[in-house]
């Protein structure tokens, strides 16, 4: 039997309250940033727990794998090796012809920076924030705003780090924006996130720009922040509406952003922590692809 006289909180108490404590969590918005850093770095070992079923699942697939897949791939590395081989001898050609033109010029030559080779461990669920965290940190000398790319073109750049765990916000996110170039024109533009893994947008591009669909897009160097010369995107789309003051013009990430494992972490030369000394020999010859 329910008692007669039951009066639960009133809706506008709720609403107060709730107003209050939006207002008090905007305010301390700041000042929680030490204590998201230090609950991040305590959660990092959980982490790490959380990936050890598919590190299992991995070994698992790899202890069945049949001998016959086993030549296939063997067969098929060789193939490739062979090719990049071929690759890097003209690469090397043009590196010293590159650096005998730099010495006529009287221009600096640019030396290899530190690299280190990442791993994803977790993808974010959220459709309207596009990041990953790596199974790198403050350790192992990663910073915020440190430069993050694959095999086939940049992917991103840290935005957070713990003592053992970074988080890297993606190409694609609508926060982030990237100085590019066009390699056709040395054009300069910038190149922001949508929310869509497969598409970025160059916004306020007059009308007059020179730029055409398949147009290669790679970083220009501004903003101190990506080294000069890495794929970014390729142009897919330019329309010009009369009604409109600029062109619209989409360009496709040359990373694969939908499906990323490995990712290389990059030193800028004046970074403090870039020394090529340190470099590690392992993600120079895994990654070749990616400092060409």
């Amino acid at each position: 039997m329910k008692p007669i006289f039951v009066r639960g909180i009133s809706n506008q108490f709720r609403l107060t309250l709730a107003v209050v404590m939006s207002v008090i969590l905007l305010v301390a918005n700041d000042r929680l940033e030490p204590a998201r850093q230090s609950l991040a770095s305590l959660l990092s070992p959980l982490q790490y727990l959380a990936n050890v079923p598919g590190e299992l699942l991995d070994w698992s697939a790899q202890s069945l794998a049949t001998r016959d897949m086993l030549e296939q791939q063997n067969k098929e590395l060789l193939r490739q090796q062979l090719l990049m081989s071929e690759r890097l001898q003209r690469f090397e050609h043009l590196r010293q012809e590159n650096q005998r033109l730099r010495e006529l010029l009287g221009s600096p030559v640019h030396m290899d920076s530190r690299k280190m080779v990442a791993e994803v461990m977790e993808v974010a669920s959220d459709p309207f924030h596009h990041y990953v965290v790596i199974n790198h940190g403050s350790r192992n000398g990663v910073f915020v705003g440190q430069p993050v790319v694959d095999a086939q073109g940049v992917v991103g750049q840290v935005v957070q780090v713990s003592e053992l765990t970074a988080r890297v916000l993606l190409l694609s996110d609508p926060k982030h924006g990237l100085p590019v170039r066009i390699t056709r024109n040395d054009v300069r533009l910038i190149a922001n996130g949508i929310g869509e893994l497969d598409e970025i947008e160059l916004r306020h591009v007059a009308k007059s720009t020179d730029i055409k669909v398949g147009d290669l897009l790679v970083t220009s160097g501004l903003g101190n922040r990506f080294p000069e010369g890495y794929p970014v995107a390729r142009v897919i789309s330019v329309s010009r509406d009369d009604g409109q003051s600029y062109l619209k013009v989409t360009a496709q990430p040359l990373a694969a952003l939908d499906r990323i494992r490995y990712l290389l972490l990059i030193w800028p030369e004046d970074h403090p922590g870039a020394k090529p000394e340190s470099q590690e020999p392992a993600a120079t010859d895994a990654n070749s692809g990616a400092e060409s």
